[in-house]
């Protein structure tokens, strides 16, 4: 046998014996996954943490709508509210309508009709509510030549970004043109319709809707003046915004315009929705002015004026119509005119009232001042003897009558009558001892007469005239100052002289107003216009007298104006011109001025015509004869009587050595 002893045999240990002491049978190796070499074993994982995650997330989502539920709801619901009012309410305008213009009695010179005003739902021509790519195109083709307003105007008021569900097309059109458009969106209508009901069950639908769904209109009112243009130039016109733009529609456009309104309704579709609620405020209608102007005597004026004017080829005319007792000016006719219904058409030159915005030197008109003021400083009487020569050297000129005379040996009567400019000059030197006090003495009598300073009528665009300070005259002008060249003034300012003497030496503001009733039907009286003493009433009636002999006698220069019947007090007047666009002489400017009855006097006339071309030029001639027609008319119309008494015959001329 060999010396090496065989391999001991392991012999297990013995199990381990619990507390008991019993044995325990040795424990089985984990299960090993093939392939795998000491893999351990996975557990899965708690579900708790991501369902606190997701209930985390829920209520920070539900949070942020509660926060902005109380925002829209509690913070900002009044804002919210309001967009949405705007969204749903349309506010509109509502129109006060403009009082009327009448004449003294009543009858209107302007008034106002039912008009209305197109506007539009911008909203409503989008492609997606018309379903046409240009919807504000095609509607402003259509409508364009219908309210005379430019296509691309129509087309920009429709299609403006972010535009308000309303804006207004044209403003003030009459029934008949909304009625025109009514039957074309009519038609385009039916024509929608038929297209819709022919495109059903196809893949491209037609349009619901017209082109012109989104029209609408507004009543309104339109500015008329029945008679045309009869009084264009007092009445003035309302421009497209509807506001006074001239004459009395201007000067008194608050008054005429009242208050306008407002409403607020719920609308849909462009339409108000009749059982919403809604606000409104009502407009308070405007008052009513009456003038002083009586419509046929202003009639009988314009057709004289405009008849000479276009005779005679002349650039204006004018004549001015004036009660002598109360100041009121019972007409103010100018030619040309204008028709205020049709403003576009008219001469934008002869849109204003030249008879009171333009201003020219009178001439001989002028005179009555020279001598009133001689005769209330007793410088002179009728009587007083003035040697009148051809030519008369003052200054640095030679002054001349309107014709060529031997020697005139005229009572200062006569001088009115013939209407000589020497000797006026020569009767106003004796106004004081030296040159320049005469010239201060007349001076303060032309302006005591209104010349210089406003008439009063508070009439948008007159003017005040001319009349430098006497220290200021050249020495030319205080040489024709006295007989109307120098100084300038307006016809309304002419016409008043004339009735300052007529109405005893008391000057009365024109009025042009007699009062305004307002919507209570109350009617408001003008204020009483201011009163002026200028010369003494036996120098107004000196006055009178010898402006009679003007007319009368057959030396006088204004024979042209004697009314059979009546006693005429009357004034030629032909001054040279001052070319408004030169500012040189050039033409002249005719012109006669009175007032009958002479010896009661209680109508006054002044006509002037500017730059007549044709026929004769002198104030006798062409405006004497405006004048016969117009005092004519007005004294039939006043119905006043003659007096029938029998003018004083002051005597023209003299006999040396008398």
């Amino acid at each position: 046998m060999s010396s090496q002893e065989p391999p001991r045999r392991r012999v297990p240990k013995p199990a381990r014996s619990g507390n008991d002491g019993r044995s325990r049978p040795a424990s089985r190796p984990a299960a090993r996954r093939p392939g795998s070499r000491n893999s351990r074993q996975i557990r899965l994982g708690s579900p708790r943490p991501r369902l606190r995650l997701v209930s985390l997330g829920l209520t920070l989502v539900m949070l942020a709508f509660v926060v902005r539920l109380l925002q829209v709801q509690a913070v900002d619901a009044s804002a919210y509210a309001a967009k949405a009012e705007k969204s749903r309410y349309l506010s509109h305008t509502i129109a006060a309508e403009r009082g009327e213009i009448t004449d003294r009695s009543g009858i209107a010179l302007a008034t106002s009709v039912d008009a209305y005003d197109i506007t539009a739902d911008p909203s409503m021509f989008t492609a997606d509510f018309t379903k046409v790519p240009d919807a504000p195109e095609q509607a402003a083709a259509l409508l364009a030549p219908i309210l005379g307003v430019e296509s691309a105007v129509i087309v920009k008021k429709l299609r403006t970004p972010d535009s308000p569900r309303y804006t207004v097309l044209s403003r003030r059109q009459t029934p008949q043109v909304w009625n025109q458009i009514k039957d074309l969106k009519r038609v385009l209508a039916e024509k929608a319709s038929k297209a819709s009901r022919a495109a059903k069950g196809k893949a491209a639908g037609g349009a619901t809707v017209s082109v012109l769904s989104g029209v609408l209109q507004e009543a309104s009112s339109k500015r008329v003046y029945p008679n045309g243009d009869l009084a264009a130039g007092i009445l003035g016109y309302v421009n497209a915004a509807g506001r006074g733009a001239g004459g009395v529609e201007s000067m008194l456009d608050k008054q005429l315009a009242g208050e306008d309104g407002k409403v607020t309704y719920a609308q849909s579709g462009g339409r108000r929705v009749p059982t919403a609620s809604s606000r409104e405020t009502p407009a308070v209608p405007g008052s009513d002015i009456e003038l002083t102007i009586d419509r046929d005597i202003q009639w009988a004026a314009q057709q004289a004026i405009t008849d000479q004017v276009k005779e005679s080829k002349a650039d204006r005319g004018y004549v001015v119509v004036q009660n002598t007792r109360t100041g009121e000016v019972l007409a103010m006719a100018n030619a040309p005119g204008f028709d205020p219904n049709d403003v576009s058409a008219a001469n934008s030159a002869a849109m204003g009232n030249a008879a009171l915005q333009d201003v020219y030197e009178p001439g001989s008109t002028s005179k009555v001042m020279s001598m009133a003021a001689v005769l209330e400083e007793k410088a002179a009487t009728p009587g007083t003897h003035v040697v009148v020569p051809n030519r008369l050297h003052r200054g640095d000129r030679l002054f001349k009558d309107d014709i060529d005379h031997p020697t005139w040996n005229l009572t200062l009567n006569g001088v009115l009558a013939k209407s000589s400019n020497i000797g006026t000059i020569l009767a106003t030197g004796q106004l004081g001892k030296t040159q320049p006090e005469a010239n201060k003495v007349l001076h303060s009598y032309l302006s005591e007469f209104g010349i210089g300073s406003p008439t009063g009528l508070g009439y948008p665009g007159e003017t005040q005239g001319i009349l430098a300070q006497p220290q200021d005259w050249s020495t030319s002008q205080q040489y024709t100052i006295p007989f109307g060249q120098g100084l300038s003034l307006n016809a309304m300012q002419a016409a008043s002289v004339y009735s300052t003497i007529a109405n005893g030496g008391v000057r009365i503001e024109p009025t042009l107003i007699r009062g305004t009733q307002g919507p209570d039907g109350r009617f408001t009286a003008a204020p009483a216009p201011k009163k002026t003493r200028v010369v003494s009433e036996q120098t107004a009636k000196t006055v009178a007298t010898m402006l009679e002999s003007v007319v009368g006698d057959e030396e006088g220069t204004g024979t042209k104006a004697a009314i059979p019947g009546y006693r005429v007090a009357g004034k030629t007047g032909t001054a040279n011109r001052v070319d408004p666009k030169l500012g040189v002489y050039k033409g002249y400017t005719a012109s006669f001025a009175g007032f009958a009855p002479a010896d009661d006097p209680q109508i006054t006339v002044y006509c002037a015509i500017q730059n007549p071309t044709k026929g004769s030029y002198f104030g006798g001639q062409i405006c004497g004869p405006i004048y016969k027609k117009v005092m004519e008319f007005a004294l039939k119309t006043l119905q006043v009587e003659p007096t029938g008494s029998k003018p004083a015959r002051l005597p023209v001329t003299f006999k040396p050595g008398e």
